[in-house]
C-alpha cells in the first residue's frame, strides 16, 4: 500500500532553509547584460551567477548537476529510460522605476517575499527545486528521470531552451511553473517587432509658432508596459503655457509627470504603471500617455508624423484595432499588441518595438504583411522579427489529467483549463503545460516595480510542485 504523505506539512518542515536558498537566489540581478557577455556566460555575468547558484544548490543536495555551456542548466533525479521536465528561468525583466526597497534585496513584508524575480520566476523555480529536494529526501522510488531545467534567457530571445535542447534530452512530459493555476493549455502565439525609419534623420529647422521633438524615448522590454516615456521640445514659443497646459493634462488624466525647462529645451517626463506586455490594457503606457498629450501640441512636421504614428495605430488600441489587426478565437481569446518601445532622435532616426500576442487559429503570415503595410505608410520598415507559433495540448492528454488530480486534492477546487496570452517554456518543450504559481484571485505583480509572491502560495505551490512531480514520475 502506498504511504500516504503530507505535502503541506513536508514542506513546511523546511521553510526556513526553503527561503534561505530562495533569498539568495533573488539577490543576484540577474538581467540580461551583453556588456558583460563571454564564453560560459552568453548573457552576461550575473545570469551566469544565477545559473551556477541553483547548479551549487543541486550538488549540495546530493543530485546530478550540469550547466550547459551558461545557456542554461540542469538538475536531475531518478532512474528509468522516460525523462519528466520541470522548466523555470532565472532571467529577470529590468526593474524599472518607484520600488519601496530594493529590488534585488528579498524580504519579507507583510507575509509576501519582495524582490524582481520573486513571482517571475525564480520563487516558483525554488518552489520547484524544493519539490524534488522533497522527494529525493523522503527516498521516494521513481520509475523515471526527473529533470529541473533552468534557462537564463526567457525574458529576451529564448536562445537558452534552443541551445539546451540543441544539446540535451526531449523530456517526453512536463509542465513550467511560470503563470497561473490551475492549468495552463493553451497559449497564443506571439511576435516580437523592430520598425525603424529615417525621417528624423533630417535635422529640423526652427519655424515660427512650432516647437521642434527632439526626442521621444520610452521603455526598457518589447515585453513591458513602459512606466516611463520623456520627451524633449526645443523653440522659442511661450514655455510657461506649454509647461501649465502639460500640467493640466496630468491633473485630468489622473497620472504623474513632470516639466522641466533648460537652455531653451522643454523636457516632458510621464510617468506610467508597468505590466506584463501580454496584458497591455492592465498597465498606463506612458509613452502612449505622452504622445496623448503632444498630439494637443504644433509640433515640427517630422515629429508630429512621428507623434502621429503613436496616435493613429497604438493610443487607446490594446487589441489592435486601429491597426486593422483585431481578431480572436475561443480557444485563445483576443489579439493583443504591446507598444513595449520607442526611440525617436532628431538627426538620427525613428523605431518602435511592439509584442504582440495573438489566437493560435489565425494565419501569421498575413499578420505580419498587414503590418508590414500599416507601418510603411509612415515611412517605418520592419527590420527584425521574433515570432513563437501558439501552444496547445489537448485536455485529453494524462499530463494534464494528473496535474488536475493533484491540484484538486490539495485545494479542493476544480482544476479549469485556461488559455493565456503570455509565452512560456511550455511551448519549448513537447506535452507540457503551464501550472502555477499565481492562485486564483492573486494579484499579478510579475514585470512590476514591488513585485512579490505570497508566502503561504509559495508554500502551497511547492507542496503541489512535489507532489505533480512524484505522481508523474513515480
Amino acid at each position: 500500500m502506498e504511504k500516504q504523505i503530507n505535502w503541506l506539512e513536508e514542506v513546511s518542515k523546511r521553510e526556513s532553509q526553503l527561503l534561505e536558498d530562495t533569498k539568495g537566489l533573488l539577490s543576484i540581478p540577474s538581467i540580461l547584460d551583453e556588456s558583460t557577455a563571454r564564453e560560459g556566460a552568453p548573457f552576461g555575468a550575473e545570469v551566469a551567477n544565477a545559473i551556477q547558484y541553483v547548479t551549487n544548490l543541486g550538488a549540495r543536495d546530493g543530485f546530478q548537476t550540469k550547466n550547459v555551456d551558461g545557456y542554461a542548466m540542469h538538475v536531475e533525479m531518478g532512474e528509468g529510460s522516460e525523462l519528466i521536465g520541470v522548466l523555470a528561468h532565472v532571467d529577470v525583466v529590468p526593474v524599472g522605476e518607484g520600488w519601496t526597497s530594493p529590488p534585488f534585496e528579498p524580504e519579507i513584508r507583510d507575509g509576501r517575499l519582495y524582490a524582481r524575480g520573486a513571482i517571475d520566476d525564480k520563487g516558483p523555480a525554488m518552489a520547484a527545486y524544493y519539490g524534488m529536494k522533497l522527494i529525493h529526501e523522503l527516498g521516494l522510488p521513481l520509475s523515471k528521470r526527473v529533470r529541473l531545467i533552468l534557462g537564463g534567457d526567457e525574458e529576451s530571445l529564448w536562445r537558452c531552451m534552443k541551445h539546451y535542447f540543441a544539446k540535451e534530452e526531449m523530456p517526453s512530459m512536463g509542465f513550467t511553473p511560470d503563470a497561473d493555476f490551475p492549468i495552463i493549455n493553451a497559449e497564443k502565439g506571439f511576435y516580437d517587432i523592430q520598425a525603424n525609419g529615417t525621417t528624423a534623420a533630417s535635422v529640423t529647422e526652427a519655424v515660427e509658432g512650432v516647437w521642434t521633438l527632439e526626442s521621444f524615448q520610452s521603455g526598457q522590454r518589447v515585453n513591458m508596459v513602459p512606466d516611463l516615456a520623456t520627451a524633449v521640445l526645443v523653440g522659442e514659443e511661450d514655455v510657461f503655457e506649454l509647461k501649465e497646459q502639460f500640467q493640466d493634462f496630468l491633473l485630468q488624466k489622473g497620472i504623474q509627470g513632470y516639466a522641466e525647462e533648460a537652455n531653451e529645451h522643454v523636457t516632458l517626463v510621464v510617468r506610467g504603471v508597468s505590466h506584463h506586455g501580454s496584458e497591455p490594457e492592465k498597465g498606463l503606457n506612458a509613452a502612449l500617455e505622452l504622445a496623448r498629450f503632444l498630439t494637443t501640441v504644433k509640433l515640427d512636421a517630422v515629429g508630429g508624423r512621428y507623434i502621429k504614428l503613436i496616435d493613429s495605430y497604438l493610443v487607446d488600441s490594446f487589441f489592435g484595432e486601429k491597426l486593422g489587426v483585431a481578431q480572436e478565437d475561443e480557444k485563445t481569446g483576443a489579439l493583443t499588441v504591446n507598444a513595449g518601445v520607442f526611440n525617436y532622435t532628431m538627426g538620427e532616426g525613428e523605431g518602435v518595438r511592439l509584442n504582440l500576442r495573438y489566437p493560435i487559429s489565425i494565419d501569421d503570415d498575413q499578420l505580419l504583411e498587414q503590418l508590414r503595410e500599416k507601418l510603411a505608410v509612415y515611412d517605418l520598415e520592419i527590420i527584425h522579427y521574433d515570432r513563437k507559433r501558439g501552444h496547445y495540448l489537448s485536455p485529453d492528454h494524462p499530463l494534464v489529467s494528473t496535474l488536475s488530480r493533484v491540484y484538486e486534492e490539495q485545494t479542493g477546487d476544480p482544476a479549469k483549463l485556461m488559455a493565456i496570452g503570455g509565452a512560456t517554456y511550455a511551448r519549448a518543450a513537447q506535452n507540457c503545460v503551464a501550472f502555477g504559481p499565481l492562485f486564483p484571485g492573486r494579484q499579478e505583480v510579475a514585470h512590476q516595480k514591488d513585485e512579490f509572491i505570497e508566502w503561504e502560495d509559495m508554500i502551497r505551490a511547492t507542496a503541489l510542485y512535489a507532489q505533480a512531480i512524484y505522481e508523474l514520475a513515480k
